[in-house]
């Protein structure tokens, strides 16, 4: 019998989400999420070894976001520092995500 549970994948972030990193990072989001079923598909975003992420990172997860929205899947962050969760709390962005904690 299939299971009706969400379907994950898993990508790891970069030490470094921005600029330089932004691009790769959003094109392997992108070809997962492809992978994903419509309407139950979730994409969990690793960040244990992300120590640092700039507007140009934050800018790559709203546009990963936004891709998921638009096939009713879902994007959860996992393993955030303290400082990537504040950063996300002052820019309200982490009500566009699921926020999971390490062992989720």
């Amino acid at each position: 019998m299939k299971s009706t549970h969400t379907v994950d994948r898993v990508l790891p972030a970069p030490e470094v989400l921005g600029l330089e990193t932004r691009t790769a990072f959003r094109q392997s989001a992108a070809a997962l999420l492809a992978e994903l079923p419509e309407a139950s598909g979730r994409l969990v975003l690793d960040l244990v070894g992300t120590s640092r992420m700039d507007s140009a990172g934050l800018g790559a997860l709203m546009l990963i976001q936004r891709q998921a929205a638009e096939r009713r899947q879902t994007v959860a962050l996992r393993n955030l520092t303290d400082e990537l969760r504040f950063l996300l709390v002052l820019t309200k962005l982490d009500e566009l995500f699921e926020i999971l904690s390490a062992g989720e």
